[in-house]
């Protein structure tokens, strides 16, 4: 259990800390105003022109046509309410007959717990039609990984309950079957009418700069589940949102400080810059789409080719916060339709007060909660007696089971 007194004085011990942090970042903010008064110089022609000649391969972002719409980098959004009653009757009308789905999963990681080394993976899913009667589509699929499909190949002899790599392989399935779950779904709209194809969402960033810190053979199926994503809303011409609600990306803010003569080193991300800067004042207003360009473990090593189909845009959805992050394929703008789906973003985040209604339902689906792991547990010990498996407790596990 926790003790208040002490948790109380170990923070103030570092009250300092935590005091300069914050003035820091905000002393930035004289630093911050030279910076965006160079960067508002260019339009997206002269931005390109002038990266080209810096010769750097990965500077964060690339601009796209849209600069060229932004004043101080904002495009405000152009709808005024009175009250959140207003805010959300202006939603239901943007949702009406517009289908949206997300999917999302939990875990179950291996324990020292049980002798014998088990994981799982739940994946949820929710189609919302949109439609009078409340249509809509809520289901699950729940996996089991065995001892073989938690060891690597390096694992022979180890013990898979403190091995990193058995974690990781749950945590890896429960992100590709996310992504297959995706496509399978995207598929199966292919032939409806493209502005009956569902708005999909995906609960996190498209760019997986975490998985250029895993060796290659660990890296690639993220890898290869983002590819196929992007490539089956490309072909099936489905729209797809990746929903990053509190990003700590710096591919704005590498962008801008490459174009100073003298940059300072900034440890601001790109929600913490728009917000220090007040770029974005108003509800729903929303930057320009960038191309994604970041250099990160990936791009160094040339497993990043897909970043390139990747735009980014920063939205004001709560003002109290910084800014949310959407990542949309590169299709959706050539198309025309980054404006359209941009707003089902913000009448989804209406209706979900905040965050998209359509994510925190299958959210709410996928999630496995500690009373469930408990009753899986149980569920596995009465599925090794029936199937004559041995398997032994941990002494500790025994003794919390005796005292909670």
């Amino acid at each position: 259990m926790l003790y208040q007194q002490k948790v109380v004085a170990a923070l103030e011990q570092k009250r300092s800390r935590f005091t300069a942090y914050q003035t820091a970042q905000q002393n930035q903010a004289s630093v911050l105003r030279s910076w965006l008064t160079t960067f508002a110089r260019y339009d997206a022609a002269a931005l390109l022109a002038r990266l080209d000649q810096l010769g750097v391969a990965w500077p964060g972002a690339r601009p796209t046509a849209e600069l060229d719409r932004a004043t101080q980098l904002c495009l405000p959004f152009q709808q005024e309410w009175n009250n959140h009653a207003d805010a959300r009757a202006w939603a239901l009308v943007t949702l009406k007959d517009r289908p949206s789905a997300a999917v999302d999963g939990s875990q179950i990681l291996p324990t020292k717990d049980f002798s014998l080394p088990i994981g799982a993976v739940q994946i949820g899913w929710f189609v919302n039609f949109h439609r009078a009667g409340g249509s809509y589509i809520k289901d699950v699929a729940f996996e089991v990984l065995a001892p073989d499909e938690l060891a690597d190949e390096d694992d022979a002899g180890r013990d898979l309950t403190e091995g990193n790599f058995a974690n990781g392989r749950v945590s890896q399935l429960r992100f590709v079957l996310e992504c297959e779950k995706l496509c399978e779904l995207m598929a199966l709209y292919a032939d409806v009418a493209e502005p009956d194809r569902p708005l999909f969402f995906f609960d996190g960033s498209l760019i997986i700069s975490f998985a250029g810190q895993m060796l290659p053979r660990h890296a690639q199926p993220y890898v290869r589940a983002v590819q196929q994503l992007l490539a089956c809303s490309a072909r099936y011409r489905v729209p797809l949102v990746g929903f990053v609600d509190s990003s700590l990306s710096q591919d704005l803010t590498t962008l801008i400080s490459l174009l100073q003569s003298d940059p300072a080193a900034l440890s601001l991300t790109d929600g913490g810059l728009i917000k220090l800067a007040r770029l974005l004042p108003a509800w729903g207003d929303r930057t320009p789409l960038f191309e994604c360009a970041r250099h990160d473990g990936l791009s160094r090593t040339g497993q990043a080719t897909f970043y390139g189909d990747v735009l980014f845009t920063y939205i004001q959805l709560a003002m109290e916060r910084p800014p949310a992050r959407l990542e949309l394929p590169r299709w959706l703008l050539e198309a025309g339709r980054a404006d359209e789906i941009i707003d089902l973003v913000r009448a989804e985040c209406v209706v979900g007060t905040g965050y998209p209604y359509v994510i925190e339902t299958a959210d709410a689906l996928a999630v496995i909660s500690q009373q469930d792991r408990q009753r899986f547990y149980a569920f596995f010990e009465q599925f090794a007696q029936r199937a004559g498996l041995q398997i032994t407790h941990a002494r500790k596990a025994l003794s919390k089971q005796s005292r909670r």
